[in-house]
């Protein structure tokens, strides 16, 4: 692993297996924020992009960590959680969602002082959090196979989807939500009128499918898969499986960067892969990380890729900061 990150910092890439050198790496590690000290597993990461406030689930530390990325430090810290997956904030209401895998709850948290402000319970699992200001609504996954559907306004649970198995990566393009169900091998579709699943987008027998993105400008939804890992690539209008490219394995988050056509992917692993949009997708680099590093979070806004590293015997936990080249 030092020897990968040595390589990393020299400007080389892996790609495909060789190591080739390129004149600018399609991603810079910028700075490392130190979390203090936190210990254990860290999940997903969320943005307040008017106070400019990362927002780190601390799975293994019960905790959720609030960074002012201005001064790259942490300034806060939300303690009593219980096993906290999933963290969003939905800024009309300058709330922050948080799930809590060990006891099902979502607790909420409110304003610059980020006051307690009520909790929400779903049963087991609560999970992934994603915030459609289109309608508006905060969708959740949880449970054996659900999304529960949050009016803001209100703070109330206003509808349930029911699905085959349990939602990981799951996002919505205001009409449709689509959910990866990894038990069931499919993308599941739903009709936000119904609230029901409309279609099932399957891709065979192998491997199972967990971080996803939507691509509007393309006109593509992205889903990978752990066991094999592949990159997904589906037609957004019929469900139609484009291609499957190889990736890193252990991969839970993955971003569209419209603005230099790319998709970033994070994996357990160890690494960071880049694939670049043309026809289809093609890998372009494979930046060594940290084993574990498998959460982040791309803000299109700020042009930044946050990476969540563990603390390990080296290093202690921190968020990775990386700026999109050129």
């Amino acid at each position: 692993m030092q020897r990968l990150a040595a390589f990393a910092l020299l400007g080389f890439v892996l790609v495909n297996g060789p190591i080739v050198a390129l004149a600018e790496p399609p991603l810079r590690l910028e700075a490392k924020i130190p979390l203090g000290n936190v210990a254990g597993r860290i999940d997903h990461l969320a943005v307040d992009l008017g106070r400019k406030r990362l927002f780190v689930a601390e799975l293994g530390n019960d905790s959720v960590g609030v960074i002012d990325l201005e001064e790259a430090k942490v300034i806060d810290r939300i303690g009593g959680l219980k096993e906290p997956q999933g963290v969003a904030y939905e800024p009309s209401t300058e709330m922050l969602y948080v799930t809590n895998a060990g006891d099902g709850s979502v607790r909420l948290f409110q304003g610059i002082g980020l006051k307690p402000s009520g909790k929400i319970d779903l049963g087991e699992d609560a999970d992934n959090i994603r915030i459609d200001a289109s309608h508006p609504r905060v969708l959740i996954g949880y449970g054996n196979g659900a999304i529960a559907i949050i009016d803001p306004g209100t703070r109330a649970k206003t509808g349930v989807v029911i699905l085959d198995g349990h939602p990981e990566g799951f996002q919505t393009d205001g009409t449709r939500i689509f959910a990866n169900v990894p038990d069931g091998r499919h993308v599941a579709v739903i009709e936000v009128a119904e609230i029901a699943t409309h279609a099932r987008w399957r891709f065979g027998e192998r491997g199972r499918n967990f971080p996803m993105a939507i691509d509007e400008e393309q006109g593509w939804l992205v889903s990978v898969t752990r066991g094999p890992a592949e990159l997904l690539r589906f037609e957004l209008g019929n469900g139609a499986l484009l291609s499957r490219t190889d990736t890193c394995e252990d991969a839970d988050d993955v971003s569209i960067d419209a603005k230099h056509h790319r998709v970033y992917i994070s994996c357990g692993e160890g690494f960071l892969d880049i694939f670049e949009q043309r026809n289809g997708h093609e890998r372009i680099a494979r930046i060594p990380t940290a084993r574990g590093a498998r959460t982040s979070f791309f803000s299109p806004t700020l042009d930044r890729l946050f990476l969540a590293v563990r603390a390990t015997s080296d290093e202690p936990a921190a968020i990775w900061v990386y700026e999109p080249q050129p």
